[in-house]
C-alpha cells in the first residue's frame, strides 16, 4: 500500500518544482535586502495560506526574519528552522537560471537552502491535507543572515529553540543521503606579532623577526590537529614583512579552531593561548584577538539526538530507504538551537551538494522521499511527546 504522504507529495511535485524555480530566480544574497525580502514576501504569503500566523521581524540592513506559528489540537512543539539568504550576489540568478540535468536540479541557492525551505512547507501541507493536527504548535523560523559573519538573528534562534521540544533544520542532506547529528564548534582568531625592524644585511642582530616568531607558532599549533577526535587548527591566512632586506617587525595570521564538544573547544582554546604566550623569538610580542561573530557552539550528539536519529531511521525504513546520522565540521543555525539544550536534527532537506558554487545542486528524485520523511518524522516525534 502506498504511503499517503508519498502519494500526496508525488501529486505536488510539479508544483514544488515551479515554486523552486520561483525562489531560485530571486537573488537573495545576505547583503541584498530587497532580494531577501522578496523571498520573505513569497514565504509569508504561502505560510499564511497554510494557516500559519506570521510575525515579521523587520531589519534595516538585512532582510527581515520570519517567525510563523501553526496551532494544532494536541501536544508537542516542533520548530522548523531555515534561512532565506544565499552567498550569491545580485545578477547571479539571471546568469545561472535553474535548470534540470538528468536527476540533478542546479541553480544558485537551490541546495543552500531554497529547496529545504520548500520541503518544510510541503511537509506541513501534507500533514494538513491528511488531517493531522495532533500537535500544540509547529513553528517555521526563517532567518536572513545565516551566510554572513555579522549576525542579528542568533538571539531569535536561541529564544524560539528554548520554547520547542524539538528543532528540525531544513539544510540539505549530505551528498550521500546522511542527515546531520553533530556539528563542530567554531572560533576564529587574529594573531599579531610585533618585533623590531633592522637591515637584514648590515645589522640583522638588531632585529626581532615577527615572521619567524609566528612561523614557530604555526608549526607548534599544527601539532594540535587530532590530539582529540575531531579537533582541528588551521592557519588559513599568514602575512608579514615588507622587503627581503628588512627583518620584519610585524606579521599576522588568522586561525580556525574546531571541535565537536564545548569541553574540547575550551581545552583547545586554552592550549593555544598558552602556546602563543611563549616568547619563541626574544623581543617579539604576540597578541591574540577573537574575531567578532566567529564563535559558533557545537551541535553535540547527545542521547536525545541519538533518539531522534533512531526515529528518523525508522521513518525512512517505513518509506523504503535508509538514512544514517553524520558528523560534520561545518556550522549551521542548528548549532545555536542545540546550544539551548533542545534536541536538534539537521540535514532534513533534499539530498544535495556543492554548496556556494556554480554547480550547487539537489537530487530531483530525493524531493518526494525526503519531504515525506520530514512529515513522518514530525508525526513520530509528536506521538512520542504525547506518550511521555
Amino acid at each position: 500500500m502506498a504511503d499517503p504522504f508519498v502519494t500526496f507529495l508525488e501529486e505536488k511535485l510539479d508544483a514544488y518544482l515551479d515554486d523552486l524555480r520561483t525562489l531560485v530566480s530571486i537573488d537573495s544574497g545576505s547583503r541584498y535586502k530587497a532580494g531577501v525580502d522578496a523571498v520573505n514576501d513569497w514565504l509569508e504569503n504561502r505560510l499564511t495560506k497554510l494557516g500559519f500566523t506570521v510575525e515579521r521581524r523587520p531589519q534595516s540592513e538585512f532582510g527581515d526574519d520570519l517567525l510563523a506559528t501553526l496551532p494544532g489540537q494536541g501536544h508537542g512543539r516542533i520548530l522548523l528552522l531555515g534561512h532565506s539568504d544565499t552567498v550569491f550576489p545580485p545578477g547571479t540568478a539571471a546568469e545561472q537560471p535553474m535548470r534540470i540535468e538528468g536527476d540533478k536540479i542546479l541553480g544558485p541557492g537551490v541546495c543552500d537552502m531554497k529547496a529545504g525551505l520548500l520541503t518544510g512547507l510541503y511537509a506541513v501541507e501534507a500533514l494538513i491535507e491528511l488531517g493531522y493536527d495532533d500537535f500544540e504548535t509547529i513553528g517555521y523560523l526563517c532567518v536572513s543572515d545565516e551566510e554572513c559573519g555579522q549576525r542579528h538573528a542568533i538571539p531569535l534562534i536561541r529564544s524560539e529553540s528554548r520554547k520547542a521540544d524539538v528543532v528540525l533544520t531544513l539544510e540539505a542532506a549530505r551528498e550521500n543521503g546522511d542527515i546531520v547529528t553533530a556539528r563542530k564548534a567554531v572560533r576564529w582568531y587574529t594573531v599579531e606579532a610585533f618585533g623590531r625592524a633592522a637591515h637584514a644585511g648590515v645589522e640583522p642582530e638588531k632585529g626581532c623577526s615577527a615572521v619567524l616568531a609566528l612561523a614557530h607558532h604555526v608549526v607548534a599549533l599544527d601539532q594540535l590537529n587530532g590530539v582529540c577526535s575531531g579537533i582541528t587548527v588551521n592557519t588559513g591566512y599568514f602575512e608579514g614583512g615588507s622587503h627581503p632586506s628588512v627583518v620584519p617587525d610585524y606579521a599576522t595570521m588568522r586561525l580556525d579552531l574546531r571541535a565537536f564538544t564545548q569541553w574540547d573547544m575550551q581545552v583547545l582554546d586554552d592550549t593555544i593561548h598558552r602556546q602563543l604566550a611563549q616568547e619563541v623569538v626574544p623581543g617579539v610580542k604576540v597578541t591574540l584577538t577573537l574575531e567578532e561573530g566567529s564563535v559558533c557552539p557545537p551541535m553535540e550528539r547527545t542521547p536525545a539526538v541519538v533518539e531522534l536519529e533512531k526515529l528518523a531511521q525508522q521513518a525512512a525504513r517505513a518509506l523504503g530507504f535508509e538514512v544514517k546520522g553524520a558528523s560534520t565540521g561545518g556550522a549551521s543555525d542548528a548549532s545555536y538551537a542545540s546550544a539551548e539544550g533542545t534536541p536538534t536534527l539537521d540535514g532534513l532537506g533534499p539530498v544535495g551538494g556543492l554548496d556556494h558554487t556554480p554547480d550547487e545542486y539537489i537530487v530531483l528524485s530525493s524531493i518526494v522521499p525526503r519531504t515525506a520523511l520530514l512529515s513522518r518524522l514530525i508525526v513520530d516525534i509528536l506521538q512520542r511527546e504525547k506518550e511521555r
